[in-house]
């Protein structure tokens, strides 16, 4: 059943003064259809999303030659086009504005702070371009950075952009093999590195991997360094400062690209084989984000709108166009609990935040550190808290409002690397409710399909999209006849996207997610969310985190729990017990695993997403492909030959 007592409703006031209130109006003047809430809009923005798209479009200001026509073979989910006539690049609509207020604010943990102003990125966006066409770079010809979280960062690819070529990003982070099974598939012809990084209190030098992926890539002709820890080791083949200082006073001309020419390459995580090469679309990328940012999001001129992320997660590239709306963006680089746990919530009191994203595994960290922000910091000017990454639990829900801010819209939301965007959000004008996500977003047909491919609600079952929507992938890179774009998102379902999540759509409208449909659990046939299981398990004070899997036993499935214990707790069979007891109260016995077994440690990828099936294929004996993609590999072996499986 619905849930009745909402955690936060939205005022009056607030409601009038919102951007998604605004877009009701214009579409009111526009077709004469006033839409009384949000539901109701959804409604129309999904039976009509070529009007829909139409529409933001104008509202939101792009910059470029919409064309006449709007959606092309829109029957076809797989190969339909959106504005195929359009003209547009994305650069010129995140440097629309000009002035010395802040476009970029960027902090390291090693006390590095500043500011860029409007000016000065578009300054800085003229020099690199009118650099990258001394290379000869044409349209089509991909740029790679291999970068920390830093104004340098965006301005390297807003100049990419300018000129019509490809973005693709890994953070530093990644090892030099992760780096070459990604760049090595997508051949950029210039690169874009740091000369090294600082994370919770280690200074990390880059010379060696950076020479490394130069040896190994020779499709890379230029290489720019910038420096950020001012290494001894390195010696830049072109300096970052050089290029800003001789190309200074350059007219940024830009290249008008196709709306459905590709912007940028994104890659999945690569835990199953090498990983897939995402691209996407100039003006999909664009339209959609501004729909999510300004709509679902309530972004408005110069509000300070941060993300944590690093450049090799797609929030990255969500939080960048923030600059569209002439909002500031504000980077952060480094460790979220160094040098003290609280730095980042001392940096939205300083800077003013609009809009804090996280993951969802940062808040439960709060939580379990018993972190109280709400003690220190009054956060006057926060209006979103957003969360995504993985599943934000109920009690999850229940911190953010005690522990956080009261007065706030906690916006979870899920989408991914597939789309660059999201498939269920926010909104500034509806109520959240514990435990849900709250609404689809706008124009997507997000529904939610049974075993028989049926749609419904209150049940739970795997999302899909049923319509055609711009923020789609215009290709694989390398997948010339298209068969790993179809097999990703189109064999499940005749011309149906299907997500892999698995879900509930609720009578509020809202939607309730249970985990990656491919781990979902299956004893004795009955699908099970992991993070159902993972829910109740992190809330006992012993546990500090757990992962779950399917083991194949005896001609079907029985569940297996890991789990990560605080450093003075020990798995006894009491708390076995109290762990079993739990999981069968709270959720169901199917629910209960038939082994709890402690590990030291769970692995993880770089955006910090547990990896079940690697972890399922390792009990199973079978190949883990590029473990180098995760964040700490070594974790993998932890679960490998473990007796208790065997029993």
């Amino acid at each position: 059943m619905a849930q009745s007592t909402p955690l936060w409703t939205p005022q009056k006031q607030h409601i009038k003064s919102t951007r998604i209130q605004e877009f009701i109006e214009y579409v009111a003047q526009r077709t004469s259809i006033h839409h009384p809430d949000y539901h109701a809009l959804y409604d129309w923005s999904v039976s009509d999303s070529s009007t829909f798209w139409d529409l933001l479009w104008d509202f939101c200001e792009v910059i470029g030659d919409k064309g006449e026509r709007i959606l092309v073979n829109g029957e076809d989910i797989e190969h339909a086009q959106w504005f195929p006539d359009a003209r547009v690049n994305f650069a010129e609509n995140l440097l629309r504005r000009r002035d010395d207020a802040p476009a970029i604010h960027f902090k390291s943990e090693d006390t590095i702070e500043y500011s860029l102003s409007f000016k000065d990125v578009y300054q800085q966006v003229s020099a690199v371009a009118a650099w990258l066409k001394t290379t000869g770079l044409q349209p089509g010809d991909r740029v790679a950075g291999y970068l920390p979280n830093m104004p340098e960062t965006i301005i390297a690819m807003l100049a990419t952009a300018s000129v019509g070529g490809v973005w693709t990003s890994t953070s530093p982070d990644f090892g030099y093999e992760s780096v070459i099974d990604r760049f090595g598939q997508t051949e950029p012809k210039v690169m874009f590195c740091a000369d090294g990084y600082y994370y919770n209190g280690k200074t990390i030098d880059l010379t060696a991997r950076v020479e490394q992926i130069q040896n190994e890539l020779p499709t890379i002709h230029h290489t720019v360094t910038i420096p950020l820890i001012h290494s001894s080791k390195m010696t830049p083949q072109i300096g970052w400062q050089d290029i800003v200082d001789e190309y200074a006073g350059n007219e940024l001309k830009f290249t008008p690209m196709s709306f459905n020419d590709p912007l940028y390459i994104l890659y999945s995580s690569g835990t199953t084989g090498k990983p897939k090469c995402i691209t996407h679309k100039i003006g999909g990328v664009l339209l959609q984000h501004l729909k999510e940012h300004q709509l679902h999001c309530d972004i408005r001129p110069n509000d300070k709108v941060f993300y944590f992320t690093t450049c090799g997660w797609m929030m990255w590239n969500w939080l960048v166009t923030a600059l569209a709306s002439n909002a500031t963006v504000v980077l952060y680089d480094g460790s979220p609990f160094y040098p003290a746990n609280d730095v980042l919530w001392q940096y939205a009191e300083d800077i003013g935040m609009t809009l804090f994203g996280t993951s969802a595994k940062y808040i439960d960290t709060m939580k379990k550190q018993g972190m109280a922000p709400i003690k220190t910091f009054p956060l006057p000017k926060l209006r979103t808290i957003c969360s995504t990454g993985s599943v934000l639990s109920p009690e999850g829900f229940d911190y953010v409002y005690e522990m956080i801010k009261r007065d706030v819209c906690l916006s979870s939301i899920s989408g991914g690397t597939d789309i660059i965007s999201c498939f269920i959000q926010g909104c500034p004008i509806l109520p959240v409710y514990r435990g849900e996500c709250q609404c689809r977003g706008l124009a997507m047909a997000t529904r939610v399909f049974n075993a028989d491919g049926q749609a419904v609600t209150e049940e739970k079952g795997e999302l899909v999209c049923t319509q055609t929507f711009p923020a789609q992938p215009v290709y694989f890179w390398n997948d010339p006849d298209g068969k790993k774009y179809h097999s990703a998102y189109f064999t499940t379902y005749p011309n149906v996207w299907h997500h892999g999540d698995y879900v509930k759509l609720t009578e509020n409208g809202g939607m309730v997610i249970y985990g990656r449909s491919d781990a979902t659990l299956n004893p004795g046939g009955v699908r099970i969310g992991t993070a159902e299981i993972y829910r109740h398990v992190e809330q006992l004070d012993e546990v500090v985190e757990a992962i779950v899997i399917g083991q194949e036993w005896e001609r079907d499935t029985r569940i297996v729990l890991f789990v990560v214990l605080k450093e003075e707790a020990e798995l006894t069979p009491e708390l076995i017990t109290t762990i079993r007891d739990t999981i069968r109260k709270k959720c169901s016995p199917r629910h209960v695993p038939a082994k709890v077994i402690q590990v030291a440690e769970i692995p993880r990828t770089k955006s910090g997403k547990i990896v079940e099936l690697a972890v399922s294929q390792v009990v199973h004996n079978r190949e883990v492909k590029n473990s180098n993609s995760l964040a700490n590999p070594d974790a993998l072996e932890l679960f490998r030959n473990i007796k208790e499986l065997t029993e």
